[in-house]
């Protein structure tokens, strides 16, 4: 499902200088000892606290700017509270249950609108979750509930779709209509649609860092429209055995490039299709590399087995900051590339039978 807050993304709009960026707050109903992490999106930062009441302080210790972005995690809980550094301080209170939405919350604009994010995307969270508990009670065999259980998806993704532009068109200056944009909708959008949403922010927003890089990659795929297709970016992980295995070794097939996860319901769903379709063109020089975003190994090996998934699998057991998943930019899975013998991207997104029906076209 989707993955609703990333580390990964670095915004940025105001480059003021900063004095040393210091957070602190109370999250009730968290266990004594509770452990809090505090991460830089620049690598910078890396701490980490036990809670004592609920209490915590973290303090950077350089001056920051507009462009710091920051993350605090709650050990076990899923979705990180990110933070725009455009003040020198912000004060948080909020509860276990509902982190990471804050009951009060005082910092600069940018930040309060990233809260307000998160907000919006509360609901959402929810949904997902209780969609993937559904899809992964659905046996495999169970042809009828798959499909209702895709029909349901479909609602959900619509849903996502409008709660995310209707962020947009509110907050046109706001870094997190930056984040939201290359997160939630970044798979949900064509190259158009997404251009047209990016276009339509403030010059505040698209002349920031991050907004720049994200400038280049519209202007990018605009021009590339007529190319024969985008060169798929080469990384190395290991399997099941502890063996690395590059992308590139599978150079002279088509191969598709699956990324999922046993924790994924909708993954789960969309398996038997990708095993269908594997078995019906392997003798066509086709194959698949999955990527699993698993952090815990007993479970990647579990659902490779239930799931008869018998190509390549591949992870690094890094969970939402898989490096593979990094370098393609996936915010939500499934999602998948199917790439030609020469390495080139030449279709994505391919769910259900439209995989089958491409492989057809091109493995003629």
């Amino acid at each position: 499902m989707k993955r609703i807050s990333s580390l990964i993304i670095c915004l940025a709009v105001i480059t003021a200088a900063h004095a040393q960026f210091k957070v602190n707050g109370k999250i009730a109903g968290t266990e004594e000892g509770a452990k809090l992490f505090f991460f830089s999106e620049d690598g910078r930062t890396a701490d980490s606290a036990m809670l004592k009441n609920g209490e915590f302080s973290f303090t950077t210790p350089y001056k920051t700017t507009g462009d710091d972005m920051f993350a605090l995690i709650l050990k076990g809980h899923p979705y990180p509270m990110i933070l725009v550094a455009d003040k020198p301080e912000i004060a948080i209170q909020t509860e276990q249950s509902i982190f990471p939405v804050a009951t009060t919350f005082k910092g600069g604009q940018q930040a309060q609108w990233m809260q307000e994010y998160h907000r919006a995307f509360n609901p959402i969270i929810s949904k997902a979750n209780a969609l993937n508990t559904e899809a992964a009670a659905i046996s495999g065999d169970d042809e009828n509930g798959k499909a209702a259980f895709r029909e349901k998806a479909k609602v959900f993704e619509g849903e996502v779709l409008k709660t995310g532009t209707d962020f947009i068109k509110t907050h046109l200056k706001a870094q997190a209509s930056l984040f939201l944009l290359m997160g939630e909708l970044r798979s949900r959008l064509s190259e158009e649609e997404f251009a047209q949403q990016f276009n339509s922010l403030d010059a505040s927003v698209k002349n920031s860092k991050f907004g720049k890089k994200i400038g280049e990659q519209v202007v990018a795929n605009t021009s590339a429209k007529g190319a024969p297709g985008i060169k798929a970016k080469d990384f190395e992980q290991e399997d099941p055995n502890g063996k690395m295995v590059k992308l590139s070794s599978f150079r002279g097939k088509y191969v598709l490039l699956d990324f999922w996860a046993s924790w994924c319901g909708p993954c789960r769903v969309e398996n038997p299709h990708v095993v269908a379709a594997y078995h019906k063109f392997k003798n066509k020089n086709f194959t698949v590399l999955g990527v699993s975003l698993d952090k815990n190994k007993r479970d990647w090996i579990d659902a490779i087995e239930k799931d008869k998934l018998v190509w390549t699998q591949v992870s690094d057991l890094q969970f939402w900051s898989n490096a593979a998943a990094a370098l393609y930019g996936i915010r939500s899975i499934p999602q998948n590339y199917l790439i030609d013998p020469s390495g080139n991207i030449i279709a994505k997104d391919l769910r259900g039978g439209a995989l089958e029906r491409k492989l057809a076209e091109v493995l003629q």
